[in-house]
């Protein structure tokens, strides 16, 4: 017991964005179920229970289409920030930094220290692959939950169009549809904007004692500081 303090200590980024995303996740959950009731009984259909709901494609595709947009957002930056730049923002790296750096500035091959992880020290296919892995799991992340959104989103509409009396549609046909796409890029451009004001906006502006700001008195041109 009393390592626990010390683990939530060390961890608390983690476990308190974790848990908000649960406690979140159950309440898209509730009021996701009242709304699903209440297109239902407009139809003229009977309401469902909570627990049959989170089995529907209604709620999957909400889901997904949500984690989608945030890998992908992960994805974009992770890999555009190696050669984008922005001048005075924290968020950017140094101007002279564009691109993949030496291997002795990123500490792999012959240059990895003792407490390097194995793989950044191997000198072939391994040390590649662990050099761009977070961006690998980011795009594959972002590319399984795109996939579910689409498998789930037609479900979700056909099963609309069925209580319509309308026919329903292939995959096919619903990846190409205003459904699916409107339902993507809504969140695409939330997540691009996030992105872009956080970069500009960090070159003025300051939060004391976060790493994704630069020291309160830093000048507006000092890039890539952090507080």
């Amino acid at each position: 017991m009393s390592r626990l303090p010390g683990f939530v200590k060390n961890n608390s980024l983690t476990l308190a964005f974790g848990t908000g995303f649960l406690l979140t996740l159950v309440g898209q959950a509730v009021s996701g179920h009242a709304d699903f009731n209440n297109q239902l009984v407009t139809d003229g259909l009977h309401p469902v229970g909570f627990l049959f709901y989170l089995t529907t494609s209604d709620f999957a595709v909400d889901v997904t289409e949500n984690w989608q947009s945030e890998y992908l957002q992960f994805f974009l930056y992770i890999f555009g920030t190696v050669w984008l730049l922005q001048r005075g923002s924290p968020e950017s790296k140094k101007l002279d930094k564009a691109g993949v750096e030496s291997d002795r500035e990123q500490k792999v091959g012959d240059h990895a220290g003792l407490s390097s992880p194995r793989w950044a020290a191997d000198t072939g296919w391994r040390q590649k692959v662990y050099s761009r892995s977070l961006g690998i799991v980011m795009g594959a992340i972002f590319l399984w939950s795109w996939l579910a959104q689409s498998i789930t989103g037609v479900a979700a509409y056909n099963e609309e169009h069925l209580r319509q009396l309308q026919a329903p549609v292939s995959w096919p046909q619903y990846l190409g549809s205003a459904d699916f796409w409107n339902r993507t890029l809504q969140n695409w451009q939330s997540e691009l904007l996030a992105v872009a004001s956080m970069a500009i906006l960090s070159v003025y502006l300051r939060q004391r004692g976060s790493p994704e700001s630069k020291p309160v008195g830093a000048a507006h041109t000092a890039t890539g500081l952090e507080g």
